[in-house]
């Protein structure tokens, strides 16, 4: 009777050699030893394709502290390091030899050889690069209108904590379309979109491109100037109202308005808006305010 053959050790435990050197060259994690200067000391193959080399000759080149795009952050992987001999899911972003950039998830440990006193980091790297373009795309949709690729109000909340803590005042334009567009047929709503996308791409036009074109909603928008002081927003208001007369796809109307200290975003969006509607009633009075927009 033939004896049955005794299962291998290597397909069932983890602290069998080959399993563990198996599971290093199978994975799509990148494993890896580097010395405390940040020499690579020894990586499987998935640590060679993130950093967008060949062999563990052509990586012995560079240090892994010089492929972090961000010193600042290394540094502070190294003291939580230094302080608790581990770390876990720390994010950075590589810079491979061939430029590109990737993001990556970093957990690894403090180890000391007995032998030589040597520190060694082990360690193993996440590429979560197709992950973050996935979020930072889902964020940027979040944030714009469907129709005119505008900002929109949520977006105008996210960057208020940064525009009131901003040492220097920002500034901002309102806009407000003339004869807002009004009908129940299908053929007037899209008239309206048309008109809206054009008038979008007229007000993107007007401003720098770091400079914000809110969709408020309707046919309301808002451009924000930061950071700007009295004279600039209005010197940008004033170009708007020239360009208006020549490419302006509809007539609208504009107020603007400077942060004062310790004003809100809204109150100083709210300002701009009042003035917007104070220049209205004026204009149907048959008069003219010439501190405000003509």
């Amino acid at each position: 009777m033939k004896t049955p053959a005794r299962p291998s050790p290597r397909f069932r435990s983890l602290k069998h050699p080959g399993a563990l050197t198996a599971l290093m060259e199978n994975l799509r994690e990148a494993f890896y030893i580097t010395s405390a200067r940040g020499v690579v000391v020894d990586a499987n193959p998935a640590f060679l394709s993130i950093l967008g080399v060949r062999t563990m000759h052509d990586l012995r080149s560079y240090s892994l502290s010089d492929m972090i795009a961000d010193p600042k952050r290394r540094m502070e992987e190294l003291d939580i390091l230094d302080k608790k001999g581990t770390v876990r899911d720390f994010e950075i972003e590589i810079v491979r030899p061939d430029g590109a950039v990737r993001t990556v998830l970093d957990s690894c440990y403090v180890c000391v050889d007995d032998a030589t006193g040597e520190t060694f980091y082990h360690g193993v790297l996440v590429d979560i690069t197709d992950r973050k373009r996935q979020e930072d795309a889902l964020r940027e949709q979040s944030v714009r209108d469907p129709l005119t690729g505008c900002y929109n109000r949520r977006y105008l909340e996210q960057i208020e904590p940064e525009l009131e803590s901003a040492e220097s005042p920002f500034g901002c334009i309102f806009i407000d379309i003339d004869h807002a567009i009004s009908s129940s047929t299908t053929t007037r709503m899209a008239m309206g979109d048309t008109t809206l996308v054009r008038m979008s791409r007229f007000l993107m036009r007007q401003v720098r491109a770091e400079e914000p074109v809110i969709r408020l909603g309707g046919d309301e928008f808002l451009l924000v100037l930061n950071p700007a002081d009295e004279d600039a927003v209005e010197m940008v208001a004033r170009r708007l109202q020239l360009a208006a007369m020549r490419t302006a796809p509809v007539p609208f109307s504009l107020g603007w308005s400077t942060r004062r200290p310790g004003e809100s975003v809204q109150d100083t969006v709210n300002r701009a808006d009042q003035r917007l509607l104070s220049v209205r009633v004026m204009e149907r009075a048959g008069t003219r305010n010439p501190g405000a927009s003509e």
